[in-house]
């Protein structure tokens, strides 16, 4: 029997996140937080996962992340769903060491089997980043739903947030925005046979060299591309560091095919419901604009803010990464206008 996983859930991936507007509101507590001098991220910072302090010299760093199939293959759904939470770790400028399963099953739709090859997929993944999966949870759900608990260590002094850029930085991102539009349109029956191998081939890709970028000094800021899209992600990069950004958009690493699914209508709702959180905090932007830059992305690549002095070594180490190697903005001072312009 071919089994088609996305036909089992009502989102898709990391487009099934909670808007940025509604989080604010779940998070939110009129409840004095905990002081706990070891915890150096909480969620109060809006970072990609939490750091605490072991006491000598390193930090653990702790995260989370789980959703519905992008895809229909189970193995690929696994492989996805795991480099995506491991991809909080490298965020952080860590190295992950650990993660745990985290399944819920319709067990009375879906077989074991095809939840046993999800596992196989995440162990993939697992070996992959030189992590074991070493255990998790399971419960039965009226959707299929996959994720990983992950902790990762990292130096102190080499620990990277995405509120700790400075004015001057220039913006790199090293995956090409567009996932979320691809998967709308393989739910629609549209996606080209190239174009689904062009979007798992993001997915799968792990963000391994946000270690590497942990230990460049010029580095002064780093956050994944996931479900508030880009623009979300800038925005919490530009607020965490009280700053305000200018992208280039005919500089952003976009996937060359997004231009026909657009004319198509496939762009996911999690598009509107984003712009909807953060676009009073953006300048003017065309259709296009908006639908590539707003787009939910699933395992999506890292956003760096470089010094403008370390740029040109930062750039040498992404083209010997084969990443995208070319600047696509820059942070500079709030002058209380636009907090992203667009030009």
């Amino acid at each position: 029997m071919d089994i088609k996983l996305t036909q089992y859930s009502h989102g898709a991936g990391c487009g099934c996140k909670i808007s940025p507007a509604i989080l604010d509101k779940i998070l939110h507590s009129p409840v004095p937080k905990r002081q706990d001098a070891n915890l150096l991220v909480g969620n109060d910072k809006r970072d990609d996962a939490a750091v605490l302090d072991l006491g000598n010299g390193t930090a653990l760093i702790s995260t989370t992340d789980f959703f519905m199939p992008i895809v229909d293959d189970a193995y690929d759904f696994g492989r996805i769903a795991s480099a995506n939470a491991i991809s909080d770790v490298y965020a952080m400028g860590g190295k992950p060491v650990l993660a745990i399963a985290i399944l819920g099953w319709p067990i009375e739709k879906l077989s074991p089997e095809v939840a046993q090859q999800v596992l196989e997929g995440a162990r993939a993944i697992c070996a992959e980043a030189g992590i074991t999966l070493a255990g998790g949870h399971s419960i039965d759900c009226p959707e299929p739903v996959f994720g990983l608990s992950v902790n990762g260590l990292v130096n102190i002094t080499e620990l990277k947030q995405n509120s700790t850029a400075e004015a001057g930085c220039r913006l790199y991102l090293t995956k090409a925005l567009g996932v979320g539009i691809l998967s709308t349109a393989q739910k629609k029956g549209l996606l080209q046979a190239e174009d689904a191998a062009v979007a798992l081939k993001s997915m799968v890709t792990l963000n391994k060299p946000g270690e590497l970028f942990g230990k460049i000094d010029g580095v002064k800021a780093m956050t994944d591309v996931t479900g508030f899209g880009l623009l979300g992600h800038l925005t919490e990069m530009c607020e965490g560091s009280g700053l305000s950004a200018v992208v280039e958009f005919d500089k952003v690493p976009v996937i060359a095919s997004l231009d026909g699914y657009l004319s198509q209508n496939c762009f996911p709702g999690g598009t509107q419901r984003n712009w909807n959180s953060y676009g009073q905090k953006v300048s003017t932007l065309t259709d296009k604009q908006r639908f590539i830059l707003a787009d939910p992305q699933t395992s999506g690549g890292l956003l760096v803010a470089v010094a403008e002095e370390a740029t040109a070594d930062f750039e040498k180490l992404l083209e010997q990464q084969g990443l995208p190697s070319h600047s696509f903005g820059w942070l500079k001072a709030n002058d209380g206008g636009d907090l992203i312009q667009v030009i």
